[in-house]
């Protein structure tokens, strides 16, 4: 029987997920299929009757579900309920298990490319109080670090985060930049900014030690401004394509009974697809 998996959002033509899945399922020889499909706010719980009746073996979730899915799924990890948002569902015997890989995806992405980067005890910078810094947050926690600080245009939002997930974080303005730089041993760009060439004025990266690690989670464009100002100054840099890539292992695996790998086979695939 063919095994099927999805990705739910509104709208969704935009999302990679299918070439992702469909080139492991290719590669893998799986009978199955993971497809995009179009979800509006007012047809999810529908949606997940769908889920409970066995038609898929579970799915992802993007914008603008990620939040809204807590209360339909029969049980969220706690990582999950930390980060605030559920991407990934799995079916088991009727019920629906919500959970967040995004954490791993970060952890996936620099371990690749940027082996040993979480050896040292230097302190940690993450930029913006979003979302998606919640995830990294719990990335940071689950590896033996220095600090973590968040960096926010509006301190209040910087401050409620690092009080909600507790760690070793401190919450800052912009102006603290310069101050904390030079005990900065990576610097994670969680913030729109480098889309569509937004970049930032207030970051001077040749504050940084020449080994600092600059990574990014916007992946379109590839070369955010922020990491080709890294390069510029001579800085290491991780771009967040992987991060999309090694997120989808555990769900694949969930799934399909699979454990996929991300290589260049794949990324390649997906690169030629950025800026379509």
């Amino acid at each position: 029987m063919t095994i099927k998996a999805f990705v739910i959002g509104h709208p969704i033509n935009h999302s990679r997920s299918p070439l992702i899945h469909g080139t492991w399922l290719a590669e893998h020889g799986i009978d199955g299929s993971y497809e995009a499909i179009d979800v509006t706010p007012g047809e999810l719980p529908g949606f997940f009757e769908r889920l409970r009746s066995g038609e898929f073996a579970g799915g992802n979730v993007t914008i603008p579900h990620k939040e809204a899915v807590f209360a339909l799924c029969d049980s969220v990890d706690p990582l999950a309920t930390t980060i605030g948002a559920v991407n990934t569902l799995v079916v088991r015997e009727g019920k629906v298990h919500g959970t967040n890989t995004d954490y791993l995806g970060f952890l996936g992405n620099l371990d690749a490319g940027a082996p040993g980067w979480s050896d040292g005890p230097n302190d940690a910078l993450i930029i913006g109080a979003g979302g998606a810094a919640r995830a990294v947050l719990v990335a940071l926690r689950r590896r033996d670090g220095g600090k973590v600080h968040v960096l926010n245009r509006t301190l209040a939002n910087a401050q409620a985060l690092v009080r909600e997930i507790d760690g070793p974080f401190e919450a800052h303005g912009f102006d603290a930049f310069a101050e904390l730089a030079p005990r900065i041993g990576l610097v994670v760009n969680t913030s729109s900014v480098g889309m569509h060439g937004s970049r930032f004025d207030w970051l001077d990266l040749s504050l940084l030690a020449k080994t600092t690690l600059v990574t990014d989670i916007v992946y379109s464009p590839l070369v955010t401004p922020l990491l080709a100002d890294a390069v510029a100054h001579g800085l290491p840099i991780v771009d967040g394509l992987g991060m999309l890539l090694h997120q989808a292992v555990p769900g694949f695996e969930a799934w399909f009974g699979v454990r996929p790998a991300v290589d260049a086979k794949l990324r390649t695939r997906i690169e030629a697809t950025l800026g379509h």
